[in-house]
């Protein structure tokens, strides 16, 4: 599963520590998977499952700080593990739900296969990814829940490589300006800048040099904006980001359609488009890379990170609204 990073202008775990989030979610995602698998085996009841934390991999020293096994990248930075969010206690004993280790899947019905048991996990675990990309121990963004029905967001976080990182359109920081993006997506070896063009199934779009391309569709003809434009402005903010934080890290731009036909004769040399016709071997291939994570890879989505704007409400605000309490300000 790709890691969504950042998602909109909401506060992610992983604005926190880079160094540390994608390689605890992987192993999170690994040893749960093997504890439920290996539990449905034996025929015990999933519908009480829950999360039980694993080891993570972490080595403490006689400080009693936590370090994780990527400061070998970062050079001596020091990363604190529950020392600075300690797991929440609930009244039943187990993690309460903003924990940082707490995937507790809900269970809604007995699958029959195992088959049928991957989807499940893989379903709970796309929730649990919204989770981290929306909220942190001490702050949460209003998440869209429309982005639990999103398709494309769903099959690349279900579908890639765990080393893959994703900022699904994410707003930055401009010369102090929010601007919104489209999807970037950091593999281990490049950036693709990525801009959709979905509508209508089989709309046929027929671009060209000028600010808008024809969309055609049955017998109805329309215009929609040059894909191209913002598709470049995305491509030089990046660029230059990576200039500015001397990051040396190839940029792809592509245009995608999964459900309609692009047809561009002059597309540029440095654009690729990817449309019905040739989506799934798109996407097939980047589902088999087994390239493992590299350092110019985080050096690139650090440097995009540390340009993204966060909205974000403080829980503690939250709970004394919730509970009744003045606000000191008040």
């Amino acid at each position: 599963m790709a890691q969504l990073v950042k998602l909109l202008d909401y506060v992610s775990r992983y604005e926190n520590d880079l160094s540390r989030y994608p390689t605890q979610y992987i192993r999170l995602k690994t040893s749960q998977w093997k504890r439920m698998k290996t539990q449905w085996e034996h025929g015990a009841d999933l519908s009480d499952w829950r999360h039980i934390p694993e080891e993570t991999g972490e080595q403490q020293t006689e400080e009693g700080k936590w370090y994780s096994p990527l400061v070998r990248l970062f050079g001596n930075r020091k990363v604190r593990l529950e020392e600075e969010e300690p797991l929440e206690i609930g009244k039943d004993g187990q993690g309460d739900d903003v924990g940082v280790l707490d995937f507790n899947p809900n269970i809604i019905y007995h699958p029959e296969n195992e088959q049928q048991l991957r989807t499940l996990y893989l379903d709970q675990l796309f929730h649990f990814q919204l989770k981290w990309a929306s909220s942190t121990m001490l702050e949460r963004s209003n998440l869209d829940a429309g982005f639990m029905r999103d398709s494309l967001l769903r099959s690349f976080t279900q579908q890639l490589p765990d080393s893959y990182l994703l900022f699904y359109y994410p707003i930055l920081k401009v010369k102090k300006a929010p601007v919104e993006l489209d999807i970037i997506l950091i593999t281990p070896i490049e950036c693709l800048c990525i801009t959709v063009l979905e509508a209508e199934s089989a709309a046929a779009y027929i671009g060209n040099g000028d600010r808008f391309w024809t969309k055609k569709f049955g017998d109805q003809e329309s215009r929609v904006l040059n894909p191209l434009i913002g598709l470049t402005r995305m491509e030089k903010i990046v660029s230059g980001i990576f200039a500015a934080n001397e990051v040396d890290f190839p940029i792809k731009k592509l245009i995608i359609s999964r459900n309609g036909y692009i047809d561009y004769p002059g597309l540029p040399y440095d654009t690729d488009i990817v449309d019905r016709r040739t989506y799934e071997n798109w996407f097939a291939s980047l589902r088999k890379s087994t390239v493992p994570m590299k350092y110019n890879q985080f050096k690139a989505a650090q440097s995009i990170l540390d340009n993204g704007q966060t909205t974000a409400v403080s829980r503690l605000f939250e709970e004394q609204i919730d509970q009744g309490q003045p606000d000191n300000n008040e």
